[in-house]
């Protein structure tokens, strides 16, 4: 069953940035606040070594130098 949160004593500047992430999303914010509570616990998954591989297996990546630029663009992303 879904579960109501609320965040209190939000800053003015972070609120207008989350407001401006969610337009660029064409989200609504409580659907861009979803989204990124979504991610930042995807993140802490654990994955078991077949479900590795098979992500890998997913980008079918053919050079080393592939699977560095992907790794850097996810790193710089943060």
């Amino acid at each position: 069953m879904p579960t109501h949160l609320s965040v209190k004593n939000v800053p003015d500047e972070v609120l207008q940035r989350l407001k401006a992430r969610a337009e660029r999303h064409h989200r609504s914010l409580q659907g861009e606040l979803l989204s990124i509570l979504e991610e930042a616990v995807a993140a802490d998954a654990i994955l078991e070594p077949e479900e590795v591989l098979r992500r890998v297996s997913e980008r079918a990546l053919t050079t080393p130098s592939e699977s560095v630029q992907m790794i850097r663009g996810d790193r710089d992303a943060r």
